[in-house]
């Protein structure tokens, strides 16, 4: 599967990498990681899927994720019966966080709703030291764990060697915010960062201009992507995007607001 991924849907990503994205850092169980469509000894599609227990006020819900999906051309005819092999599972919300033009019709067709993904870019300014404002930020992995408890430790746990998955802690007097990102393409360009989880969102939005400069500094990150489902508030200085990418779930019990991006493809494949 692995080899399959990286010859025919993405060969930026090395079949080891594939590897470890199939089997996620947080997983124990699965039913499966996903389906094949095989005709002999060939594999002719993957449509790649990571799973999750979530605890969503205080009930526990069963998240599958549907991450790559590819299937050799003269074989996409039978693309489809991947897809019905996954949905066909049941008692899961589904989630489609990277979904291509041409499937997020088709989702709309199987009942999945679409996220408001409402973005802006943010340009990644130098800003000077936070020292000031008492605001640092930290990126040591250990460090990183020693502020967190809870709930964000659970997830800087489960994604700490999740491959996609990038870690940073915002300290502000005796306040302090988790947050992750994962680096993206626009263009083609890998220069952009798009945030998947902030822990204290009202630090976040008083604080943040340090950590987009530490992105542009430390990572030569020079926008960050912020979604304001995840952030709450865009920056000030924030540009709109008219078209931002979508997102997609299918669920009979949760709503909008309780889906977000971890445990996905978004934290593993860094494509």
């Amino acid at each position: 599967m692995a080899e399959f991924l990286h010859e025919e849907l993405n060969e930026r990503i090395p079949s080891s990498v594939w590897a470890a994205a199939i089997r996620p850092t947080w997983q124990q169980t699965s039913p499966n990681h996903g389906f094949m469509l095989v005709s002999g000894d060939r594999i002719q599609g993957v449509y790649l899927a990571f799973y999750s227990q979530r605890c969503i006020d205080g009930s526990i819900e069963k998240f599958c994720n549907l991450a790559a999906w590819c299937v050799r051309e003269e074989q996409r005819a039978q693309g489809l019966r991947l897809l019905r092999a996954i949905l066909s599972q049941d008692g899961f919300t589904f989630t489609d966080l990277s979904p291509s033009g041409n499937v997020v019709p088709l989702n709309a067709r199987l009942n999945f709703q679409l996220l408001d993904t409402a973005t802006a870019l943010v340009p990644n300014l130098p800003w000077p030291a936070g020292w000031l404002t008492r605001t640092r930020i930290v990126s040591d992995p250990a460090m990183i764990e020693s502020f967190l408890e809870g709930r964000d430790r659970d997830i800087y746990r489960d994604h700490a060697h999740a491959a996609a998955a990038h870690h940073l802690v915002i300290l502000a007097g005796n306040q302090h915010c988790y947050v992750m990102f994962r680096r993206d393409r626009r263009k083609n360009l890998p220069l952009f960062a798009s945030i998947l989880h902030v822990g204290n969102p009202e630090l976040f939005r008083k604080s943040g201009r340090h950590l987009y400069g530490y992105l542009l500094m430390h990572f030569g990150i020079v926008a960050t992507l912020v979604e304001k489902r995840v952030v709450r508030d865009f920056p000030r200085f924030a540009i709109l995007l008219r078209s931002p990418r979508p997102k997609m779930f299918r669920s009979s019990r949760l709503r909008p607001e309780q889906v977000d991006y971890l445990y996905s493809e978004l934290t593993c494949v860094p494509w």
